[in-house]
Parts: C-alpha cells; structure tokens; sequence
C-alpha cells in the first residue's frame, strides 16, 4: 500500500521487496508458520525476533486488496495458511466465509488499545472476537510545508480551489477519495447513500480539474519526495512519516472538517493446524515491542493500536506519527464507508467517470 521511493529510502523499499525471499531462507527452523500479510510484515526488524525466540520460520505472502487475499486462499488448501492481516472493514467477510478462528479474549491485549481501536463491530461476531486491529492511519492531506501554506491544509476545500492548481496528486482509491470527498463538504462516511453521490461526484470533478495527476501510493510519494508535486490528496502518515528523517520538509495533518481513518487487522485461520503458534505469532505483533517495530516497518509506517506501544518509539518517531494528537485526530476521523455492493458499484461509477475527465 504505501512505499517510499526517494534517495536512501529506495534501500528500504528494498527491505520490504525482497523480505519474503530473504525470510525464506536460513537455518532449518523447528516449526513453520505461515501468513498472508500485508507489505509491512514482511521487514525482517519486525519478523526475526519472534523467529528466534520460538525457533520458528515465518513464510509470508505480501497481497494488495482482500479481493485478492481471497481469491489466494480459494485456491488453497485448507490448513496451508494460518495467519490473516486484512482490512478492518473486511474482517466481517472473512468471519461470513468461515475463514478466521475465534480468539480468546483473556490472550489478548486489549484493555491496551486505544478505545477507538477496538472495533467490536468488525471484529467480533455473537460475541466472540474472530481478529484484533494491529494498526492504523488516515487518509486525509501529506504536502510539502515549504511550498505550500501549512495553515491551507487545515481546511479540506483546498483542495479544489485553484490556488494549488497543477501541483496537487489525488490518490487512486475510490473509497477513501469519495469519503473524505464527502467529509470535506459535511457528510457522514456511515450514513452515506446513492443521494450523495452527485454532490460528491461534483467535487471530484473540480478536484480532478486543478490535480496534475491521479496515482497509486507509490507514484505518488514519488511525486511528491521529488517535488513534482506538493500536495497528496488522500495521503496522510504512510506517506511521510518513515521519510522526516531524510525529507523534514514533508508532513501530513487532519482538517478542520476530518479525515478518513483505515485499519488492519489480524487473526488465526480456523483451518490452521498450528493454532497455539499462530496465535503466539498474534501475540506477539500486538505485544508493545512488536507493534513498535511494526509502527516503523520498513514498508511504511503508521499509528499501532497498542498504546503502550509509545514506551518503544523514540521522540522522532512519536513527532512523525502524531502521537500527541492522536486523542483530537481519532476524535476527527471517521472510518471508511461500508457499502453494500450496489452503492460500491456507484461509488465506483462516479470515480470512473471522474478519471475519465
């Protein structure tokens, strides 16, 4: 999802590319386990100390979008995969496929996370807990602060006014794009229907008419580490967190009128055979040191669910995530739309019709 691609960060781009092979290899472990992940879990800063100390080889398979996840484990045996890192908002679709085993609460940390991260709507179902987010962020504005007016991006309308025409990147994400559209001009994410869409398909056309691009995550860190663009429509921490130390100059922030929130989670798959070590593999990740390391994974970096997490990142670290402000900012945010799959169609009319322009 999110990468970076500037001077010495392309080392750790690397890391993240290479860490499935990297990983793979080595002395013969006692135990293997393997797990669907996302790009993050794959830095082996975040993998190696719980390979050690349970004598164990992670395998670990790197998938963008559930879509895909899905269609990896449908062509699976059942058993071959036993740990899921997925989307929040996708983990009720995996506990309607039967995929994901329950959790036992007492094992897990989380009277530790932040309140908002606990997530019993997707996460738990008839009471029992099936996946416990691990991290999360936003999807708001990431600017270069000494080419534009840091006080401008405290108001979301900036961004299509014309006054950054030209040097503005809208990332290519119908969902987060149209909702924090939609929050830009007083919508509720949750109360979202078909109605709305005209009034939001309007801003994205004017959106649209003062952007010099629309792009994924990389292309547009890109653009915006190299200076062919200052301002990330969509952006937020996993943009520009992990690059302060070598591009202070760029920097992320919530509006006046919000931002979108995501989240992952992760959980044991119900087929696994190795379900002790699946859930110790769990454990770990959200244990203070692992969400730590996973905060600063190599691939990108965002905000970990465990708020005791902040006893192992250092000030630099903290300063990037905004972890003073997290308390304001989750108050500010709302979380992605949750669209049934005709108002998903629509939804992605209206982005469609809008690249078209």
């Amino acid at each position: 999802m999110k990468k970076t691609v500037f001077g010495g960060l392309t080392r750790r781009l690397l890391l993240a590319t290479v860490a499935i092979s990297a990983l793979s290899g080595g002395a013969h472990a006692q135990e293997e386990l393997n797990a669907l992940v996302w790009c993050d879990h794959t830095d082996p800063a975040l993998i190696e100390p719980f390979e050690k100390a349970n004598n164990v080889k992670v395998n670990l398979k790197e998938y963008s979008g559930t879509g895909a996840a899905i269609s990896l484990i449908e062509q699976s045996r059942p058993g071959d995969w036993d740990v899921l890192v997925i989307d929040a908002v996708d983990v009720p679709r995996a506990i309607d496929m039967d995929l994901l085993a329950e959790l036992p609460a007492g094992a897990l940390p989380l009277g530790d996370l932040f309140p908002e991260m606990r997530m019993e709507d997707t996460t738990t179902k008839d009471g029992k807990i099936y996946a416990i987010t691990e991290k999360f962020g936003y999807n708001t504005l990431a600017y270069d602060k000494s080419k534009v007016d840091p006080a401008d991006m405290e108001d979301l309308s900036i961004i299509w006014s014309d006054k950054y025409k030209g040097r503005i990147a809208l990332y290519d994400y119908y969902l987060p794009m149209v909702g924090l559209t939609g929050i830009g001009i007083g919508k509720k994410t949750a109360d979202l229907t078909e109605a709305d869409l005209p009034e939001i398909k309007e801003k994205l056309f004017e959106m649209k008419k003062v952007a010099r691009q629309v792009s994924d995550v990389v292309a547009a860190q890109t653009a915006l580490a190299t200076g062919e663009v200052d301002i990330v429509v969509g952006g937020g921490e996993f943009l520009t967190a992990g690059l302060t130390a070598e591009k202070p100059n760029l920097d992320w922030t919530i509006p006046k009128q919000g931002a979108l929130r995501w989240a992952q989670s992760i959980g044991v798959f119900k087929d696994s055979e190795k379900q002790d070590l699946a859930l110790k593999f769990v454990q770990y990740i959200l244990s203070p040191e692992g969400q730590a390391r996973l905060a600063t994974s190599s691939c990108y970096w965002a905000m970990p669910a465990n708020a005791k997490a902040g006893e192992h990142l250092n000030d630099q670290q903290k300063t990037a995530l905004r972890w003073d402000q997290q308390p304001a900012y989750l108050k500010n945010s709302q979380l992605y739309p949750v669209a049934d799959a005709d108002l998903d169609a629509a939804i992605q009319d209206v982005w469609t019709e809008m690249l078209q322009q």
